[in-house]
């Protein structure tokens, strides 16, 4: 399967951030978002072919470390990903699968579903792509995929990327068009940025709606920490 890179790191986002864990990062993605923060795996994906085997043996070389985080591009259309979560499941790691969900998950080894929906605000400039924006609108939100997640019986995460107020009534809408009981905690809403003081920008009014709608907040801890800067 086609890999970016493995590396560990602080997990940076959601209810595990602050989590010293292991990632590995697929190439290739369905979407293209226009403020995607991993292009090198997305856009224009990079890496090189390796056997599960060997993306497991270097997983085990930081044995203190028992959390693994698959990410991407979009983990979740990477030839073998099923394989791969499946031997790290039976190697004893807490699996967090960093997806998009707009493929459903078919009985996939996870530990937390990170289920990152993208927004109107994920489209890519139609004067630059014309053909990757059509493509991307017809396929960023995935209802029914998404709902095959939740009721799949996996611990979960909805987490979506806001660069301004208005934002919110769009994630309200979504999440009443899946039609089911999801506690608001467990709705994660993050700054859009890639630099310390673009997410400090927009997180004094984030956290305020949070508090208003009762969904969590969910800082940006990598880029605190340092910066946007690969293999962080």
């Amino acid at each position: 399967m086609l890999i970016c890179e493995i590396f560990n790191s602080i997990q940076g986002e959601g209810e595990l951030a602050g989590v010293p864990s292991v990632f590995v990062r697929t190439s290739g993605c369905n979407l293209r978002c226009a403020w995607c923060d991993t292009p090198y795996s997305s856009w224009e994906p990079e890496g090189e072919n390796r056997a599960v085997s060997d993306i497991v043996a270097e997983v085990q070389r930081h044995p203190e470390l028992r959390h693994v985080v698959l990410t991407g591009g979009e983990p979740m259309i990477a030839k073998d990903i099923r394989t791969l979560a499946s031997e790290l499941k039976g190697f004893g790691y807490h699996i967090t699968i960093e997806t998009a969900a707009t493929v459903p998950p078919e009985g996939i080894a996870c530990d937390l579903a990170s289920l990152s929906p993208k927004l109107l605000n994920s489209a890519p400039d139609a004067q630059k792509n014309a053909a990757w924006r059509r493509k991307h609108e017809a396929s960023r939100w995935r209802p029914e995929a998404v709902r095959a997640w939740l009721d799949g019986g996996y611990a979960f995460q909805l987490k979506f990327v806001v660069t301004e107020p208005r934002d919110i009534d769009e994630i309200e809408g979504m999440l009443a068009s899946l039609k089911r009981e999801i506690p608001r905690h467990k709705v994660l809403l993050m700054p859009e940025g890639v630099t310390i003081e673009a997410v400090r920008a927009r997180s004094g009014w984030l956290a305020d709606l949070c508090k208003q709608r009762g969904f969590r907040y969910a800082h940006r801890l990598h880029i605190e920490l340092y910066g946007n800067t690969r293999g962080t």
